[in-house]
């Protein structure tokens, strides 16, 4: 009898030794390996099977067991909102997650006050992804955690800040607008009426769907029919920015890792525009929001805070040329305000060297707008 199981052993080792057996390739195989040297795989790859490799990533929550072709899953989401959220603005935040949940998106929640649990309460809490470092910016997470191969599966990267009221948004219409109009960068207008207004190419025009640039005839900073740069064409502000996949993928390598308030690179941004920024930047009329204002670290930590004269920020290497302080109460509050808005003034300085730098010494580098004017 233990003849017979051993023998009933031996069968079935080697039945599943066949089905198991990894195959080899010999060198006669392998004859046209200079077709193989041109095979891009990326970096680190190279000893796996192409076919192997699962190359991006996603932020869909998967089941612990269970299988996803039963027809009863979600369908994957294909855009995804990406937003810090401190307690105290706490309601906001929820009718903003809320509406983008509803539309199918995936959400990263940002807790720069290091406040979690206290989010439990809500229905989608533990639908969305959430994030937690004590006082940094939206852009040192998305730095961090958004990078593209993560988000390669999503058409569209909503990078918003907390201070904003959606009552008149509706993120199915807008991405619908901007596939339309064919915007790699883009933003909703701002309802003038209620809204803490920076930059005026930001505010909603009626009987217009988008705009793409700005007319100013008097003062200073004047914006012309010719004006084919930032801030009068081509040119989104940070509060609210949505990238289209290949926009993002550019951006997230123009996001300097230790300047975590990001500031000046927004007059960048049309150059990751896939194609003429004049084109492809926009503001969004259709759909329009209402940015409050509100003072913390993650709701205002961006350039349209400040008073920017471009020309002396891409020439100057003194601070006090390069921007003007608003004249907004916070610079003066004991909370730290007035530091953090220094450090941004100090990281826009920084960036704007670098800029010059990296175009300098870069050879094959060619600006498409070289030729920009804005007079």
């Amino acid at each position: 009898m233990a003849s017979l199981f051993f023998g009933f052993y031996l069968l079935g080792t080697a039945f599943f030794a066949n089905d198991l057996k990894i195959p080899q390739r010999s060198k006669m195989e392998l004859k046209d390996a200079s077709n193989c040297k041109n095979r891009c795989q990326p970096p680190g790859s190279q000893a796996l099977p192409e076919g192997i490799l699962a190359k991006t990533s996603d932020l869909d929550m998967r089941p612990l067991w269970g299988w996803f072709d039963d027809g009863t899953h979600l369908k994957p989401s294909v855009s995804l909102l990406a937003i810090p959220a401190g307690i105290k603005q706490k309601d906001l935040v929820n009718k903003i997650v809320t509406k983008f949940l509803e539309n199918d998106f995936a959400v990263m929640v940002f807790h720069y006050d290091g406040v979690v649990d206290q989010w439990d309460d809500l229905q989608w809490a533990n639908r969305v992804i959430h994030v937690s470092a004590v006082n940094q910016t939206k852009w040192w997470f998305a730095k961090r955690f958004l990078h593209p191969d993560i988000v390669a599966e999503y058409d569209y990267v909503f990078l918003w800040d907390e201070d904003l009221d959606i009552e008149n948004f509706d993120p199915g219409r807008y991405i619908s607008i901007v596939k339309e109009e064919e915007l790699d960068i883009s933003q909703p207008a701002l309802d003038p009426r209620k809204s803490e207004i920076h930059h005026q190419i930001t505010v909603r025009r009626g009987n217009s769907r988008v705009h793409r640039n700005y007319l100013k005839l008097r003062g200073s900073g004047r914006c012309y029919d010719n004006s084919t740069g930032p801030p009068c064409s081509g040119w989104v502000e940070m509060m609210a920015p949505v990238f289209s996949k290949a926009a993002w993928r550019c951006a997230w390598y123009l996001i300097q890792n230790d300047l975590i308030h990001a500031w000046g690179i927004d007059y960048q941004l049309g150059y990751c525009a896939q194609g003429d920024r004049r084109q492809k930047v926009g503001v969004v009329d259709a759909e329009y929001i209402i940015h409050m204002g509100v003072p913390s670290l993650g709701g205002s930590n961006h350039a349209s805070n400040v008073s920017l004269d471009h020309a002396n920020a891409q020439d100057s290497t003194d601070t006090n040329d390069l921007v003007k302080p608003s004249n907004n109460s916070d610079l003066h509050a004991g909370n730290g305000r007035s530091e953090v808005r220094m450090q941004s003034y100090l990281e826009m300085r920084i960036f704007s060297r670098r800029w010059r730098s990296a175009v300098a010494n870069d050879k094959c580098w060619v600006d498409r707008y070289a030729n920009n004017t804005n007079a």
